[in-house]
């Protein structure tokens, strides 16, 4: 693969549209528009979504980063974590560990938070690549006029024929729900949910995160360079539920259930103090996630000229979690 890519082979370029843009999705897409493709990417949000956790730029992902012209960028807006530590019930350190120690970064790796790179990735792509924010596809229809093609069709856009549809769009996929089906039948649970917000920094922390571990939950609360709030993880063990994805307000209840009683001084096992502001944060923050642990186990990644983007096709793609950034997705070997 060269640096500045091969020259178009016709003068009407090859099209492909993307569903997703968080990390996954504009990462494509800089690549296709650099082989000489007219990319276009779809996003249900109205606008670039800039919650979630911290993402690992690390291995293969430096040497992607440097040769996209980002990992300036990306060293700029690094978390530049100093520590992470344990705390008990009345909020203690009882053990600490430098940052890098703590998240295993060795050389040159990095961190970064998952908004900042999907900025990042957004602004590198947003002059050569046509967005369409607050839309969603609705429809994918193999071309049978003897054309080769996928006709689409939009919420709100008009209808378009692609050569190629990408699946970029994370672990509730549309694409992969409109071209191989429901997503029951591809989702192994691991038993366990996660929850990341915005909060207060009211415990004045400063590039340094607290984890409080309790049988089946743990609560972490952290703030990064150049962020005057905090941020809140939390997360629990749980079988399988069942709740609307797109509904905040029945996952905040879900959440509310699993640390009901931690923090609380009348409770048998009071736990970490801190967690009942957390909820409370959790319901007043404008970035609130949640979602399962999950894996898309899958015999098959490609359905005609519908394909779902492959975690190990480009490392950049594979780091971290957050909204619809692909993470999760593992893909058995085709048959």
């Amino acid at each position: 693969m060269s640096d500045t890519g091969p020259s178009p082979r016709s003068t009407t370029p090859r099209t492909v549209l993307i569903s997703g843009a968080s990390i996954a999705g504009p990462a494509l897409a800089y690549w296709l528009h650099r082989y000489g493709f007219a990319v276009t990417v779809v996003e249900r949000a109205p606008v670039l979504r800039t919650g979630g956790y911290k993402v690992d730029i690390r291995g293969a992902a430096i040497e992607v980063a440097e040769r996209m012209g980002i990992l300036e960028d990306i060293q700029r807006a690094s978390t530049d974590m100093r520590t992470g530590a344990y705390v008990n019930d009345d909020g203690k350190r009882i053990a600490t560990l430098p940052a890098d120690i703590f998240g295993a970064r060795v050389g040159r790796d990095d961190e970064i938070m998952r908004g900042d790179l999907a900025r990042i990735l957004y602004e590198r792509t947003r002059a050569d690549v046509e967005y369409l924010f607050g839309d969603s596809i609705t429809s994918i229809t193999p071309v049978t006029d003897g054309a080769a093609g996928v006709d689409v069709t939009f919420e709100h856009a008009a209808p378009r024929r692609f050569d190629l549809v990408v699946g970029a769009d994370g672990l509730h996929s549309t694409v992969r729900r409109l071209a191989f089906g429901p997503e029951e039948q591809f989702v192994r649970h691991l038993g366990a949910y996660i929850s990341a917000f915005s909060m207060p920094n009211e415990l004045g922390l400063d590039r340094e995160e607290l984890y409080h571990a309790l049988p089946g939950r743990l609560i972490c609360a952290y703030s990064s360079a150049g962020d005057p709030a905090a941020k809140g993880l939390l997360v629990f063990r749980s079988p399988r539920l069942r709740y609307d994805h797109r509904d905040p307000r029945q996952q905040l209840d879900l959440l509310d259930a699993a640390f009901e009683g931690v923090g609380v001084e009348a409770a048998p096992a009071r736990g970490w103090g801190q967690v009942p502001r957390m909820l409370e944060a959790a319901r007043e923050a404008g970035d609130f996630y949640f979602d399962g642990m999950q894996l898309i186990e899958m015999d098959r990644w490609s359905h005609g000229r519908v394909v779902l983007r492959r975690c190990r096709a480009l490392p950049l793609t594979c780091v971290g979690a957050g909204h619809g950034d692909g993470a999760g997705r593992r893909v058995r070997p085709g048959r």
